[in-house]
Parts: C-alpha cells; structure tokens; sequence
C-alpha cells in the first residue's frame, strides 16, 4: 500500500502542483489550507505524513506542526516552504517536522525527501543546509540591543495564536469565535502580549508577527515543476 500524503498550502496552484509531483509515488488522501483544518485533519485522517507550509493563515505551520506533535505523535511531518533562513529551520525541527525542503527545489527534491523522513530519517534541502554551515562558519554580529529579535520563546501558544489572528486582521470578536473563547479572554490576552512585547499598537504586533513566522510578507508563490 502506498503512504498516505496530506498537504497543506493556502496557495491552490502550489498544492495542485505538490499533487501532480506526489499522485505516482503516494496515496493522496487530502489537501487544506489552514493550520486548523490541517490539526483536525491530522487527528481526522492520520495520515503517514503531512506535508506543511508555513506560512498557513489561522494558525502557521510551526504552531501546527507543535500541536499534530501532542495529539498525534506518530505522523510524519515535512515543512515545504519559502523560508530559508536559520530561524524557520530551527523551530521547524523543535516543532517536531522530519523534513524541511525549500518550494523552489520541490521538483528535484520533494519525492526523495518524503522517502527518507518516512524510512525515520531527516532530511533537509542541500542549499538550506549550506546557508547552516555557512552562518556557523561566518556568524553574523548580534543585533544592536533593543532591536526587535525573531524569537516567540517568550509567548505562550495560545498568545502566539492571538497574535497571528490580530495580524491577519481579525476583530477580537472574530479572533473570540476562531478560538472558541469570551471576547474577554481575548482583549487578556491581547493586552498581556503587548505589555510582554513592549509594543503599543496593532501596527507593532502585526510587525512582530511577522518577525517570528507568524505570517508571512506576500510573495509570488512557486509552482512546483515552473522554471524560475
């Protein structure tokens, strides 16, 4: 039997392409376009593996990368995306993802990098790796003090959920209904993350959450199989 694929990737042309690249070698069994649907979808289907932007709307790949980690441990998680810097992989792999393949390399790479992460292996694009070694090699100076760092160590996951909701432009109401919560807790937990964050508008968070993958500047998505 072949391995059961899930994708995950709000941008419709991408996962049809991710489709196209994977329907030889693997039993596609869904596709969404949200964190959220992806958790559920995940405890739902139980795939082998899931294949994860992170740039999701709702809730990022990251957070639901963490939550899939603690609900159902035993499925496969591989990170598809446009970032490679040094932070996404770093959190990527402390979210518990096997495998991190950049979608500019998706068409040379992703077949072989579902292989490996399904036989327990990890598996990383060889241009991302070498941006690793390369920063470990050339450590670049560390930011003046008071810059803002792209770090979220400091916030919980459920602020971390507020936040990326703000961002994305969500009335506390909406963000209340997303998380099945009181408009109360949400204006809390607003307010605590600002106070945490030492920032002071909407503005700020939507920067911050940016800062730390929450979400993502808007980019021309890559198709898999397209030449650059």
């Amino acid at each position: 039997m072949k391995p059961r694929v899930l994708i995950a990737d709000d941008h419709t042309l991408v996962a049809e392409g991710v489709e196209k690249l994977l329907e030889h070698d693997f039993q596609l069994c869904g596709r969404v376009a949200d964190g959220r649907a992806l958790v559920r979808a995940v405890e739902k289907d139980k795939p082998d593996i899931a294949i994860v932007d992170i740039a999701l709307p709702l809730l990022n790949g990251l957070d639901a990368c963490r939550q899939i980690k603690k609900s159902v441990p035993e499925v496969k998680l591989l990170v598809l995306t446009m970032h490679g810097e040094q932070y996404f992989v770093t959190e990527a792999f402390r979210a518990g993802v096997s495998g991190y393949v950049l979608k500019q390399s998706v068409a040379e790479e992703l077949v072989f990098a579902i292989k490996e992460v399904l036989k327990g292996r990890l598996y990383v694009s060889p241009s991302v790796a070498e941006n690793l070694v390369a920063q470990a090699l050339h450590p670049v100076a560390p930011a003046p003090a008071g810059s803002p760092q792209p770090s979220n160590d400091s916030l919980s996951g459920r602020q971390r959920e507020v936040l990326q909701l703000i961002a994305e432009g969500q009335s506390t109401k909406e963000i209340a209904s997303t998380l099945n919560v009181s408009i109360k807790t949400v204006e809390f937990h607003k307010t605590r993350i600002m106070k945490q964050l030492g920032i002071h508008s909407t503005a700020e968070l939507t920067k911050h959450a940016i800062a730390i993958g929450l979400i993502a500047m808007p980019q021309q998505p890559t198709v898999p199989g397209s030449q650059s």
